[in-house]
């Protein structure tokens, strides 16, 4: 029998109806959890095609193949318009033409733009977006694939010359150049790469406190940021799903046409009852990515109150854990963010040890187990407030305390 089969609530993304996730354990149902969200928001579906879904339908997400996940995320909102298209009016060119629908985009539709040069001098198409006259956390992102030649050089712009720049090179599939100067900050940047050669470019910076952020891309035969000129007049590579959220992390994409669009967060909530939660000791277990965005979240074994649980906390400086319990437990552990990682805490009276990653990390001899638990949120416990945002890819909660052994073999990644 493998550990999964002894968890007296197992979830494991994968089936799922409007307003429901299904739990593997118990089999009755009593282990469902629900969940609602607000309007449309997209996934990446089992073909690695972006897909749009209704209101109050889970994001089971497979990004990347492999195990799926379910994906959770704070509201956001796309900045920028016309996302697919590149040539609404809020989209400025300098020596460059687009056509648009001219290719297979990461959504499976001929939605894709070809955007080419028509200079060696300095060629780009821009987007502006007001702003507040404060320093904004932003993160950019767009889909871009090979077309004539190799580098793309992409920015986002204050008032010159803050500004962020980075370069990417398709035969290489990488930024190789990412830097901020005056008064921008550059704090993270990636790609994601997509089915049939698309990539999503990503970058998160602070703004300087200019009231217009200027997004700007260029498809390039020759290394060189936006400014310079190049060898070709005729460089062209594929476009499509421009997006500018304010946030500390990327999140899914979120397709606009003449105005600003919203996606709502996403809720999870009330998995599991009174037989599978309220144990005298056990172990809770979680697979997981958490994304780092400056905000408190958190994945509570409850009573519907806050006097008796059992709490992962990641806190808002992202680097750290809190585990909490009402029995006495109070523990800051330390943790990676943006990446996969698999977390348990053992507990019975006067002993909780937790494990990270296939390591035992701490432990805590003067506590009591609280009683009555019978749901499992991915929030606070009355699902008002710290709503967990990243992948979910595994939760568990076991009606005996594993052994270290046990619980090392689990978290490890």
């Amino acid at each position: 029998m493998s550990l999964a089969d002894d968890a007296k609530l197992l979830l494991i993304p994968s089936a799922y109806k409007s307003g429901k996730v299904y739990s593997v354990y118990p089999i009755n149902g009593d282990g469902d959890f629900s969940y609602s969200r607000s309007g449309d928001a997209t996934r990446i579906n089992t073909g690695g095609l972006i897909e749009e879904l209704s209101a109050n339908i889970p994001r089971i997400d497979h990004t990347g193949g492999g195990c799926p996940s379910l994906l959770l995320e704070s509201q956001r909102t796309n900045l920028v318009l016309f996302s697919e298209e590149f040539s609404g009016t809020n989209w400025g060119t300098l020596n460059t033409s687009i056509t648009s629908n001219s290719v297979i985009s990461p959504n499976g539709t001929m939605s894709g733009n070809t955007l080419e040069r028509t200079s060696t001098s300095a060629s780009y198409r821009s987007h502006n977006i007001s702003k507040s006259a404060s320093a904004i956390t932003h993160t950019t992102s767009v889909f871009i694939k090979k077309g004539s030649d190799d580098y793309f050089a992409i920015r986002a712009q204050g008032s010159y010359p803050s500004r962020v720049d980075i370069r990417f090179r398709f035969d290489t599939e990488e930024i190789y150049y990412a830097q901020s100067v005056s008064n921008f900050t550059l704090i993270d940047y990636g790609v994601e790469n997509h089915t049939n050669g698309w990539f999503r470019i990503y970058y998160t910076y602070t703004t300087d406190t200019h009231t217009n952020l200027a997004i700007i891309f260029s498809p390039r035969a020759t290394d060189g940021n936006i400014d310079s000129s190049d060898t070709s007049s005729t460089a062209f590579a594929y476009v499509w799903g421009a997006q500018t959220e304010i946030g500390a992390y990327i999140s899914s994409y979120i397709k606009t046409e003449a105005t600003i669009i919203t996606r709502f967060k996403d809720e999870c909530f009330n998995g599991g009852d009174g037989n599978s939660l309220n144990v005298s000791e056990g172990t809770f277990f979680v697979d997981l990515k958490p994304y780092n965005g400056g905000n408190e979240t958190r994945i509570s074994l409850n009573n519907g109150t806050d006097s008796q649980k059992i709490v992962f906390m990641f806190q808002s400086n992202g680097t750290q854990i809190k585990v909490y319990s009402s029995g006495g437990v109070s523990n800051f552990l330390n943790l990676t963010f943006n990446q996969i990682n698999k977390i348990a805490v053992t507990f019975k009276a006067n002993e909780y040890k937790f494990f990270i990653n296939g390591a035992l990390i701490g432990s805590n001899t003067n506590a009591s187990v609280p009683i009555g638990m019978d749901r499992l949120n991915f929030s606070n416990t009355t699902n008002t407030a710290n709503h967990f945002e990243g992948k979910i890819y595994d939760t568990r909660v076991y009606n005996k305390v594993l052994t270290e052994t046990e619980a090392i073999k689990l978290t490890q990644v």
